[in-house]
C-alpha cells in the first residue's frame, strides 16, 4: 500500500457488542478491506480509505458472517464475501453523495466535497470492480448470480429515487418499491449469499433471504423517520435533509394522505420546491397527522417479519444476534 492509505483498520470499525459472536471474523474483514484497497494509483486508496473510515456499523458484512456461521459454516470464504459486499456498499455511498450533492455523511465532509465529483465516481467504480474480482475468489456461480442481480436492482432503485424527487404523487407502494431496491436489496443479498455459501437448505436459504429484506426495509423506514425527528449531531446530517432534496418519503406520503386539503397542498408545494423554507410547517403537519407513528409502526412490522424468518434456523448465538439486529433496527435514534 502507498503512504496515502492507512495500514490498519480504522478504530471506528472495531467490534461492537453486535459483532461479539463473530469478532475474529470481523477483524479478518477489516484486515481484508485494507489489503484489497491496494492500488497503484494513490488517489484510489486515499478516497477509498476515507469513505470506509467514515464509520458505520458494517451491518451488511455482519449479516454475511452471521448467516454463514448460523448454519455451521467453518471455512474462510465468508470473510471475502463480507468484504466485497462492504465494497459494493461503499461504492454506492460514493455515487449517492455525488447524485445528491451531499456535503456531509456521518458527520464528516463527503468524498465528493473533498476531492470532487469525478474522482468520487471513478473510485466508486473501482470498488465495484474490485468486489467482482473478489466474487471470483469466492468461487460460487450462485453467489455471483445473486450479487450481480442485486447490483442491477440497486441501480434501478437509485434511478427510481432520482425520478421521484420533486414528485408529490408518489404512492406508498411506489415508496416501498424504491426502498426495496436502493436499500433493502443489499441487506437481502448479504444474508442470502451467506446462506448459499453455507449450503443452506431451501427453507433456510429463503428465510435468510427474506430476513435480510425485511431488516433492510425496517432500517430505511427508521432512517426516513429520523429525518423528521432525529438529532442532527447524532445522525451526522441535518434534520430535514430529505425535504430539502424534495424526496417524498413515507412520513410525507402519509401526512398528505391523512391531512386536510390545505395541509396536503403545503406539503406538495414543499416537495416540488425542495429546500427548507417550509420545514417548520411541514414538521407540524407530520406530527399532527401521526405520520411518524405510522412510519415507526411500519418499521416494527418489518422487524417482526424479519424475526419470524429466524425460526427456520437452529438456535445459536448467531441467530440471537440477528434477532438483536432486528430489534435495533427500530429502537435506534441514529
Amino acid at each position: 500500500m502507498t503512504a496515502n492509505a492507512s495500514s490498519t483498520p480504522p478504530a471506528s470499525t472495531s467490534p461492537s457488542p453486535l459483532h461479539a459472536v463473530v469478532a475474529d471474523d470481523f477483524n479478518a474483514v477489516n484486515r481484508t478491506i485494507v489489503e484489497q484497497l491496494s492500488s497503484k494509483v494513490p488517489l484510489v486508496e486515499t478516497i477509498s480509505q476515507y469513505i470506509i473510515e467514515s464509520g458505520g456499523k458494517r451491518l451488511r458484512p455482519l449479516l454475511v458472517l452471521l448467516a454463514a456461521r448460523s448454519l455451521g459454516y467453518e471455512e474462510d470464504k465468508h470473510v471475502t464475501l463480507a468484504t466485497l459486499i462492504e465494497f459494493m456498499h461503499t461504492s454506492t455511498l460514493l455515487h449517492d453523495d455525488v447524485v445528491d450533492e451531499s456535503h456531509l455523511r456521518r458527520g464528516r465532509q463527503t468524498a465528493n466535497d473533498n476531492w470532487g465529483n469525478a474522482p468520487s465516481v471513478l473510485v466508486g467504480d473501482f470498488l465495484y470492480s474490485r468486489s467482482f474480482q473478489m466474487m471470483v475468489d469466492v468461487g460460487s456461480m450462485r453467489i455471483m448470480a445473486i450479487l450481480s442481480a442485486a447490483t442491477c436492482v440497486i441501480a434501478e432503485g437509485e434511478v427510481q429515487q432520482l425520478t421521484n424527487i420533486g414528485n408529490p404523487d408518489i404512492t406508498e407502494a411506489d415508496y416501498f418499491e424504491t426502498i426495496q431496491g436502493k436499500t433493502a436489496m443489499l441487506f437481502e443479498a448479504s444474508s442470502h449469499s451467506g446462506a448459499v455459501l453455507a449450503e443452506a437448505t431451501p427453507e433456510q436459504e429463503r428465510a435468510l433471504q427474506y430476513y435480510g429484506r425485511y431488516l433492510g426495509l425496517a432500517f430505511q423506514l427508521i432512517d426516513d423517520l429520523l429525518d423528521y425527528q432525529g438529532d442532527a449531531n447524532a445522525m451526522g446530517k441535518n434534520v430535514g435533509d430529505d425535504l430539502a432534496e424534495g424526496k417524498p418519503t413515507l412520513p410525507l406520503i402519509h401526512a398528505m394522505a391523512q391531512g386536510t386539503p390545505e395541509q396536503a397542498k403545503l406539503i406538495r408545494q414543499a416537495i416540488r420546491k425542495g429546500g427548507l423554507s417550509q420545514l417548520d410547517a411541514v414538521l407540524d403537519i407530520v406530527n399532527a397527522t401521526g405520520a411518524l407513528s405510522y412510519t415507526r409502526a411500519r418499521a416494527e412490522e418489518m422487524a417482526d417479519k424479519a424475526l419470524a424468518e429466524l425460526n427456520a434456523l437452529p438456535p445459536s448465538p448467531y441467530r440471537d444476534t440477528m434477532a438483536k439486529l432486528a430489534r435495533l433496527a427500530v429502537e435506534r435514534d441514529t
